[in-house]
């Protein structure tokens, strides 16, 4: 029986997600564009991840950096609402709270981000013995994160050393260029959880067959998500295809995250890799039935109704 008091830490990124629904893929300047829909929601992977783990009854702790602004208080209102631990928040007036605009499109999207405070958390924003009082660490969207990014390994060094095992899901680097990656932080992950064009991008193969034989040669499980079609998985030298829950989709804004949610919630059960991702590819495919990563998770009738309909969580 683990005596640390959380079941998971994170330290990342916290901003809303403001999402206009029925835009068009071209917008001129100039003019008038009018959406037909419009949702105010909890966004960000790191938020999101810690929001959703919660609301399946993990205990988790998130540490952030956090504006002087009212869309700060608000995103930190959601996690507090859904029993996430925020005893690592810290505020400062150098900066607003990041925000991002999100603009769907059908199956892809235009996603505009404002940085701020994302960009500005540093080490020495993070308290290491908190953080430490969990079994297990996860790290988001590593890119958007310039300040903490040059201390990633050492952070990673410290959570190791405390005995954490550790996740990272990098999500997009805008620069398109994924340095330092493969050499000097992924030889410190436990479990690496990409998508799948992440993955073709930062190992420069064609195909998410070809990304996760480079990627399982540095890390010990690697998730790739691959959307509708479910997710591959490669753990001790073996490479499974996780099938998909088939759903018709509402948004699938924060899917990937929810997948990350599913997928921690089996490992640090004891599941299979295989079976995590199935747990995984069922908390994605329920992001995906409301607007935003974590509606679906507020809305108790639903989570509870759509997990009986796939078995439970816990017979995965």
């Amino acid at each position: 029986m683990s005596n640390k008091r959380f079941d998971v830490a994170i330290a990342g990124e916290i901003n809303l997600d403001l999402v206009l629904y029925g835009l068009p893929e071209v917008m001129p300047c100039e003019r008038e564009l009018l959406a037909d829909n419009f949702a105010m929601t909890l966004g960000s992977s790191s938020a999101i991840l810690a929001h959703n783990l919660s609301k399946l009854g993990a205990s988790v702790t998130m540490a952030t950096l956090v504006g002087p602004d009212a869309l700060g208080e608000i995103a930190l209102q959601r996690l507090r609402e859904a029993n996430v631990d925020l005893g690592g928040v810290r505020h400062t007036d150098a900066c607003s709270t990041g925000v991002t605009l999100m603009l769907p499109h059908g199956k892809e999207r235009h996603t505009l981000t404002y940085p701020g405070t994302m960009a500005k958390m540093s080490l020495g924003d993070l308290d290491l013995d908190y953080l430490s009082n969990a079994r297990h660490f996860h790290l988001s969207s590593l890119y958007l994160q310039t300040a903490l990014r040059p201390d990633v390994p050492e952070l990673f060094r410290r959570m190791k050393a405390a005995g954490l095992t550790i996740s990272l899901d990098t999500n997009d680097d805008p620069d398109g260029r994924w340095e330092g990656l493969l050499d000097a932080v992924l030889p410190l992950v436990d479990i690496f959880m990409p998508n799948e064009d992440e993955a073709r991008r930062m190992t420069r193969t064609t195909s998410a067959e070809a990304a996760i034989e480079v990627l399982g040669n540095i890390v010990s499980i690697v998730a790739i998500k691959c959307g509708s079609r479910g997710a591959l998985i490669r753990s001790a030298g073996v490479v499974q295809e996780i099938a998909p829950v088939p759903v018709t989709p509402v948004d699938t804004v924060g899917a990937g995250d929810s997948f990350n949610t599913g997928f921690l919630f089996g490992y640090l059960r004891g599941m299979s890799p295989a079976a995590a991702a199935r747990c995984g590819n069922i908390c994605g495919a329920l992001s995906t039935q409301r607007s935003g990563g974590t509606e679906a998770f507020r809305d108790k009738a639903l989570l509870d109704t759509f997990l009986a309909a796939q078995g439970g969580l816990e017979q995965n």
